[in-house]
């Protein structure tokens, strides 16, 4: 069966079953879907064939789609900012992968152009799958994800020169000029035709064109069409914007994801921004799924039969090459070395590119059609692992380095309070904002740099450390401070430092956020004084206040949640002796919701009418 709909549906099946399994097992959605392609393709089960190919090309959309909505992240002022890594860190990876792969290519035997072709090409990394990965484990804002970020930005921006430079290196055979405008216009860079100063003349209005459109006439089109209250009209001219600006920038030459990327920078102060995001994200997840279902699709494993150990050999190789070069530029431009392990193997592989550049190369006779399928069967495998490098590094490597990367850069502490406070975001700024309030001294630690240079703009004073260490603690006056605040959002992180604070300053009042009712007893059982739940108080206010929608008076309301708040309280205590025995536990629970019902169902309305409406005051309980 070869119809679209029987393709669609292996496509989404071998998506729906894979992914969730390779995310259930930590192997993150890319690797799902990179598996899901190999086995509907010719060489497992054999759902899917030749026409994988051109899916792929379709696919790649989604490429175009994610640079978009990167780009809505990132405002101009920020990209400004950006331009330092982009044009030193970027062009340096790209200039210095190119030469060593070319000096490779000779020792190899190749003639100087072919080996440039090839080094030009595997110099480029996978904008997909690096940014997927960084954003679905939320790395993105790091050091290396934004320096992973800058890299990949500036080799999109070179495919543009590698395009034009690759036809230049064709072999002579079947050279002629009239033979390469009619691969250039079959590949669909027309542009090439015209005059150097023609050709610059129109790229310079197509870009200018974008940037005035996006800045001066696409919101007004955007209140226009969202004043109809039409959601799919809306989402129709999202599209219709990507999909022009693609067209737009394909016509001359330049790369579709480049000019879908500047129209989402120019649209980023927007107020329809978030609007975009939401109505394209699930296009561009689906096509993104679509382009790693198809790579896997498509890796030749006919091909890795015959030459087992080349390719093995080739696919390594590469990712060596890479991962040094990358690693020796990160430590030059200063990373940290947690972080610059996490920037040399997320760029260690070739990317989605390879495949449009080498097609484009054996059209041009650059090189041998065998010569550029075996590369290509690399590129694929290089992509294929990415996920596994990155697990490698989260597993092995950054539980090694990322301590000892921290313990240098720990600020200096200088003061001594009665109070110290770990973790500094939306919890703990207003605990401490009400103890500053009322004059108490606080010591605030803080492990994000984004957050302490954020509050620092507001006049408060947050050092930065690891709370966990016992050197920081004893440095912050653990031992003389009366109360330990403990307000971080990580779980895991905050039952770490629960465990040293205790262990070490046994007398040392803690009171801690729990995230959830297991939190809570694992923190009880540490032995830590105050728990509070982070969603308990604004949930039962919150509840209380529906109460009053719905009728009740406001003593009622207000009457119901304290009574719900003490018995809540007490059960959570007495819950605690079944807390690891989930029968005993569940069965408790609903006795225990049981007697809630009775106990507020029993609860007598007050009947004194004055009562009730001293009560009623504007706007709270």
């Amino acid at each position: 069966m070869d119809s679209f709909l029987f393709q669609a549906f292996i496509y989404l099946l071998a998506a729906v079953v894979s992914v969730p399994i390779a995310k259930r097992l930590g192997l993150g959605s890319v690797l799902g879907y990179l598996f899901a392609g190999i086995i509907i393709g010719p060489f497992v089960f054999k759902f899917v064939g030749v026409e994988s190919e051109a899916i792929l090309h379709f696919a790649e959309f989604g490429v175009v789609m994610m640079l978009f909505l990167i780009g809505l992240e990132l405002r101009p002022e920020l990209l400004w900012r950006l331009r330092g890594p982009i044009l030193g860190l970027g062009g340096l990876q790209v200039a210095v992968t190119t030469v060593v792969i070319l000096l490779i290519g000779f020792i190899f035997g190749f003639t100087w152009k072919v080996s440039l072709a090839i080094g030009l090409i595997l110099a480029l990394s996978s904008t997909a799958i690096v940014l997927q990965t960084l954003n679905e484990k939320g790395l993105i804002k790091t050091q290396a994800g934004q320096s992973s970020f800058s890299v990949l930005l500036f080799q999109d921006i070179a495919v543009i020169p590698i395009l034009a430079v690759l036809p230049l290196l064709a072999a002579p055979i079947l050279g002629t000029a009239e033979h390469s405008v009619e691969q250039i216009h079959h590949a669909g860079f027309s542009i090439e035709a015209l005059p150097g100063w023609q050709q610059a003349i129109l790229v310079a209005l197509v870009i200018a064109t974008i940037i005035i459109i996006g800045r001066f006439l696409v919101r007004y089109v955007f209140r226009f069409i969202a004043e109809t209250r039409l959601r799919e009209i809306f989402t129709a001219f999202a599209l219709f914007l990507v999909i022009g600006i693609a067209l737009a920038m394909q016509l001359v030459g330049l790369s579709a994801a480049l000019g879908t990327f500047l129209a989402g920078v120019v649209l980023a102060d927007s107020e329809y921004r978030h609007e975009l995001e939401s109505d394209i994200e699930p296009f561009k997840g689906l096509l993104l799924g679509l382009f790693f279902i198809s790579v896997g699709a498509s890796i030749d494993f006919n091909l890795f039969a015959e030459e087992p150990y080349l390719i093995v050999g080739l696919v390594a190789g590469l990712i060596v090459i890479k991962l040094v070069i990358l690693f020796v530029l990160g430590f030059v431009f200063k990373m940290s070395r947690s972080q610059n392990f996490l920037f040399a193997f997320s760029l260690a592989q070739s990317g989605e590119f390879a495949f449009v550049l080498f097609s484009f190369a054996t059209q041009n006779n650059v090189m041998p059609v065998p010569l550029a399928d075996t590369l290509i069967l690399v590129v694929a495998l290089s992509m294929a692992l990415t996920p596994v490098l990155m697990i490698f590094n989260e597993k092995l490597l950054q539980p090694r380095f990322s301590t000892l990367d921290q313990r240098p850069e720990s600020d200096t502490i200088d003061e001594k309070n009665p109070v110290i406070i770990a973790g500094f975001g939306r919890f703990g700024q207003i605990v401490g904002r009400l103890l500053h309030a009322n004059n108490i001294g606080t010591t605030v630690l803080d492990s994000k740099p984004s957050q302490i240079e954020m509050v620092r703009r507001f006049g408060y004073k947050v050092f930065y450390g690891d709370a966990s260490r016992v050197e920081l603690l004893h440095s912050a006056g653990a031992g003389e401070a009366k109360l330990f605040i403990l307000t971080i959002g990580d779980k895991d992180k905050a039952l770490e430092i629960a465990k040293t604070v205790k262990n070490q300053f046994p007398n040392l009042k803690i009171l801690a956020r729990a995230y959830d009712r297991r939190n809570t007893y694992e923190l009880m059982d540490i032995g830590v004084e105050v728990i509070q739940r982070e969603t308990f108080g604004s949930a039962l206010e919150l509840g209380a206040s529906a109460l009053k929608l719905l009728g009740f008076r406001n003593y009622q309301a207000h009457r119901a949640a304290l009574t719900f708040k003490h018995h809540d309280e007490t059960t959570l205590v007495d819950l605690h002796e079944h807390f690891g025995d989930d029968e005993a536990f569940l069965l408790q629970t609903r006795l225990k919701n049981q007697d809630l019902f009775e106990l507020l169902s029993s609860d007598e309305e007050d009947k004194d009418e004055t009562m009730g409406h001293s009560w009623e005051r504007p706007g709270g309980m």
